[in-house]
């Protein structure tokens, strides 16, 4: 397979299949959340928007990460939650109504804030010398396409055709994680010579994104005294990236490889770190139930 086709067709396609399996699985009803259970979405939306992206500057600062390494990172705590932060939530027993509110509201609300903070890093870490080229009208238009727009078209196909989107949603979100995977191998595989200097260069700012998030998510939630299971989904939510929203914007939008190594460590080691949260989590919830 060409690079090319693989960047400028296959990954954007991948990605609106995905987004679209989201939408397949949401109701308006499930906007009723954020009047029924406002603090918890309030919370949710702001550790995710705000307090992420701030963290993985601290990281940056702390690692000494520089030019298009540190964008790669930035871009990866800008991205939303995906269909694997909604699929742990539920292996987890967490709230994934919640789970999946905040993942479409920040699905909804990045293409338009992502372009903008993404200039704002760039100028930070890059410079205008070495500064990449991103029309934000035409990056916004293009995320609202391949996030935005297969989201309404499946609550669309949702309220038009239940049954079938009933039927469908399980494939689309199979679909959905067995590609990630086949993506993060494929990107493996090209790059197998360098797999080693990329997980040197951002493997430990990855995995700290990763995990402080969650354990950040899980903590306000607590503070909040929202309920075991709100605080699984919001520590999930906020501690789950969508790695193939970030490899595509690396990839297809800013046509940058350094950019997308954060997003290719990151969605090989949350594979590990969420199963062992998870069993955190369940183990926690037992316990409280027997003491």
């Amino acid at each position: 397979m060409e690079a090319d086709i693989l960047i400028k067709v296959v990954l954007p396609g991948a990605l609106f299949i995905i987004m679209l399996g989201m939408g397949l699985s949401l109701k308006t009803m499930d906007f009723q959340l954020i009047i029924a259970k406002p603090k918890a979405v309030i919370l949710g939306l702001l550790a995710q928007l705000l307090i992420l992206p701030f963290i993985a500057y601290l990281i940056i600062l702390s690692l000494h990460i520089e030019g298009a390494l540190a964008i790669g990172l930035i871009i990866l705590a800008l991205c939303p939650g995906g269909a694997t932060s909604n699929l742990y939530t539920y292996l987890a027993k967490g709230d994934v109504a919640l789970s999946v509110t905040l993942t479409s509201v920040v699905s909804v609300i990045t293409p338009f804030t992502l372009p903008l903070v993404i200039i704002i890093f760039m100028e930070l870490f890059l410079g205008s010398v070495n500064k990449v080229d991103l029309p934000v009208l035409k990056t916004i238009t293009q995320l609202l396409v391949i996030t935005v727009l297969p989201i309404c078209l499946g609550m669309m196909i949702q309220r038009l055709k239940p049954h079938f989107a009933k039927a469908a949603e399980p494939y689309v979100k199979g679909f959905s994680i067995a590609f990630l995977l086949f993506i993060v191998v494929l990107l493996i595989v090209k790059n197998v010579n360098f797999m080693a200097s990329y997980f040197a260069q951002m493997g430990v700012a990855s995995l700290l994104l990763n995990i402080i998030s969650m354990f950040l998510g899980w903590s306000l939630a607590r503070v909040a005294k929202l309920n075991l299971a709100q605080q699984k989904a919001i520590a999930i939510e906020v501690g789950f990236q969508n790695g193939t929203l970030a490899i595509v914007i690396a990839l297809s939008l800013l046509q940058n490889t350094q950019m997308a190594i954060a997003a290719t460590c990151y969605s090989l080691l949350m594979f590990i770190t969420s199963a062992i949260f998870s069993l955190i989590l369940n183990r926690v919830e037992a316990y409280r139930k027997t003491s």
